[in-house]
């Protein structure tokens, strides 16, 4: 899966960059480096849901992809 980044220099240094495509999901760095690492784990975490508190009965089958 590619995302589309929106990444901007912060007024008081370093940078913060927006995930468009997913709604809330942002994060911050002080290097451009750091920026991509939490631009990582934000994703993941924005992404991320806890199959144990959705209503699953039995007869659902709960998959993981890979996109």
């Amino acid at each position: 899966m590619k995302l589309k980044v929106i990444v901007h220099k912060a007024e008081e240094g370093g940078y913060w960059a927006e995930v468009p495509a997913i709604n809330g999901c942002a994060t911050q760095g002080e290097t451009f480096e750091e920026l991509l690492t939490n631009l990582y784990e934000a994703v993941e975490g924005c992404l991320s849901v806890d199959v144990d508190q959705l209503d699953v009965s039995e007869n659902d089958e709960v998959l993981e992809i890979a996109v």
